[in-house]
């Protein structure tokens, strides 16, 4: 067995590439326009794995906008994409100073939650060790639910 991919539903592609790819920093790597099924499927790598993307070994996040409008909800049921990040504290503030609000900050220099335009929830992990606690986070409240 082999893991391809972690699909969403995005109810505005261009709101959702603007998230991911502009402000998380993901690559678009594949597209797939079906004029016949009405859809759209954007393929994206983290910027680490996109060599590994072109090879067919990198699992992927599935974009998915289907033409005709339809409203999506529960993206809370649908659980989290995760993903490490080098410095937790750039990350956030570069996601924060970009318009993202950070769900649960990273009091413990270590886990941040945020959500996509369509309520994905992302959790941001810190690579390797904690950082030590820093402000603002520290004390920065939760705002809203991840």
């Amino acid at each position: 067995m082999h893991y391809l991919h972690t699909m969403v539903r995005a109810s505005d592609l261009n709101a959702s590439l603007d998230f991911y790819c502009n402000k998380l920093g993901l690559v678009e790597v594949n597209r797939y326009d079906s004029e016949g099924g009405r859809f759209t499927l954007v393929y994206l790598a983290a910027p680490g794995d996109v060599q590994r993307a072109h090879e067919e070994s990198s699992p992927l996040l599935e974009i998915t906008w289907n033409w005709d409008p339809e409203n999506y909800s529960g993206g809370r049921n649908f659980g989290h994409l995760a993903y490490r990040v080098d410095d937790i504290y750039a990350t956030c503030q570069r996601l924060l100073d970009a318009g993202v609000t950070i769900n649960r900050p990273p009091r413990d220099g270590h886990m941040a939650f945020i959500r996509s335009p369509d309520g994905i929830s992302i959790e941001l992990l810190q690579a390797g060790e904690s950082l030590p606690a820093a402000e603002p986070w520290a004390s920065m409240p939760n705002t809203g639910s991840w």
